[in-house]
């Protein structure tokens, strides 16, 4: 990479809070490299669709000059032609770590229709979730954060999404990929994505691991975004050598 160095900007999933992007950005931060995590916990209060609140968001809280690289999680990964194109220029990356990979256009849905029964059944009478530790056992909850600390910060910032979050459509605007991008996941279930990632010509690793890898291993998927961003998308220049006399 040219110039200034980027900052990164962390989406989390609006499931989740910031506490499951706060352990990897702080690893960055270590490296010398500016950090954000805007805070999506709030982008399902108002009316849909939730999409714009979501831009609004990551605007406010990115920084204020130099290029960026935007890094999401999960459902976040949806988002990211759009917060891209408001951000304009400035973006010159996007990472999905164990994320949804968006298509090349149109508009998408938040859930795919096969899980929408699920979250209706789960839904109170005023079609609002419960948090997102929630939705499962508490065996599988474990198997996500097996630190009992690690879980109780998880739980403090999650939010209670409507049922519209997921079933809102939220538009891709075609050339989204014109800066490079890459795919980093933990594994199943997101197998697909990594093959289309792939598929795409994107650098593609894997940091075994669950779903909240990142909260559980924060050092090993802080330094792997470091290598993919500086190595795979943006290989350092070998500089020229001197010539014999």
């Amino acid at each position: 990479m040219t110039g200034m160095q980027a900052s990164f900007v962390f989406m989390h999933s609006p499931c989740v809070g910031p506490s499951t992007w706060a352990p990897v950005a702080e690893v960055v931060r270590r490296s010398g490299t500016t950090a954000v995590v805007p805070d999506l916990t709030r982008v399902g209060s108002g009316p849909a669709p939730h999409w714009p609140a979501v831009v609004a968001a990551v605007r406010a809280a990115a920084p204020a000059d130099g290029p960026l690289v935007l890094v999401a999680h999960s459902n976040a990964g949806l988002f990211v032609p759009v917060v891209k194109e408001a951000l304009g220029g400035r973006v010159v990356a996007c990472v999905f770590a164990e994320s949804r990979v968006p298509p090349r256009g149109g508009l998408t849905e938040i859930a795919e229709e096969p899980f929408l029964p699920f979250l209706r059944a789960l839904a109170g009478p005023d079609d609002i979730l419960p948090p997102w530790t929630g939705w499962w056992g508490d065996e599988e909850v474990a198997a996500f954060l097996p630190d009992a600390a690690m879980r109780r910060r998880v739980e403090a910032d999650q939010p209670r999404l409507p049922l519209s979050y997921f079933t809102q459509r939220v538009p891709v605007p075609a050339g989204w990929e014109n800066v490079p991008c890459a795919f980093v996941w933990y594994g199943e279930p997101y197998d697909g994505d990594a093959r289309e990632a792939k598929d795409r010509g994107w650098p593609v690793s894997r940091v075994p691991g669950r779903h909240l890898h990142q909260v559980v291993d924060p050092e090993a998927v802080g330094a792997e975004l470091l290598e993919v961003v500086n190595s795979s998308l943006f290989p350092r220049r070998r500089a020229p050598e001197a010539s014999p006399m």
